[in-house]
């Protein structure tokens, strides 16, 4: 399965600290509506969670230059994915690859899902 979704949010742009504790911030939520949208719009309806274990080949785009830290953007896409119903935890993702592509207008993000298979 191949998606394309907005650029995420960092994880430090993911969560905001209230008094009822760690919530998604709104940015966090603009995403995680776009992204839920980018995919059933893709895949032309909502899907059936996959229920086995997976691997992940993620490659970001960023919208402009500004530095980065390639492990912070996996939490918005996991938890926008699992909140897509595309499968039905992301502890199945038993291996990820994860690489910048090049610099593109308003960002995004590639992902590539497949069946997960051990090394031998």
């Amino acid at each position: 399965m191949q998606l394309t979704l907005p650029f995420p949010p960092s994880v430090n742009g993911y969560w905001r600290s209230t008094r009822k504790g760690v919530l998604i911030s709104e940015r966090g939520r603009i995403f995680r509506s776009n992204a839920l949208a980018s995919i059933y719009q893709q895949l032309r309806s909502r899907p059936t969670a996959l229920l086995i274990e997976l691997d992940v080949h993620l490659v970001l785009y960023p919208p402009n230059r500004a530095k980065r830290d390639l492990d912070n953007f996996q939490k918005a896409l996991f938890d926008g994915l699992t909140h897509a119903g595309i499968w039905k935890d992301d502890s199945q993702v038993k291996r990820m690859l994860v690489e910048w592509g090049p610099v593109t207008k308003g960002g995004k993000a590639e992902i590539t899902i497949s069946d997960f298979e051990e090394a031998s």
